[in-house]
């Protein structure tokens, strides 16, 4: 059996489950291959745009949709890479030399990080960030 079948039987058998969940009102759930973590597929549909938007302000969707699982994973991360942000900063600016030269590129990392998680938000995906990413702080 090759791996487009395969994949072709997964898609399909996929696709049959939501289409019995549809027809017995039952939520359809999505898995983040990334992360392994659980969310309604209308959870997700419906809070993608807190999702993003928590990696500018990751208390907003705790604020406009707390009941939101996926939208707390979000808020987590933008969280996270908030923290992580200004204490990497703070630690860098502290070391002589090297820490001055490493603080150059620091916020371009950073900002990097954002981006992937404001994309990922909007996108629908439950992807954690790189390195620090698999810390909860924020219960979801």
């Amino acid at each position: 059996m090759n791996e487009n079948s395969y994949d072709q039987d997964n898609f399909n058998q996929a696709q049959s489950e939501a289409q019995t969940a549809q027809a017995y009102d039952q939520p359809t759930v999505t898995q983040s291959a990334a992360s392994g973590e659980m969310f309604d597929a209308a959870d997700v549909e419906k809070n993608k745009t807190m999702a993003g938007l928590a990696y500018l302000l990751f208390f907003l969707p705790l604020i406009s949709c707390p009941e939101s699982r996926y939208a707390k994973f979000h808020a987590n991360q933008g969280l996270l890479l908030l923290i992580f942000s200004i204490g990497g900063s703070f630690v860098l600016g502290l070391i002589p030399v090297l820490g001055w030269f490493l603080l150059l590129f620091y916020p371009i990392v950073m900002l990097v990080f954002g981006i992937m998680g404001l994309v990922n938000g909007f996108q629908g995906k439950a992807k954690r960030l790189p390195l620090f990413g698999k810390i909860n702080i924020i219960k979801y």
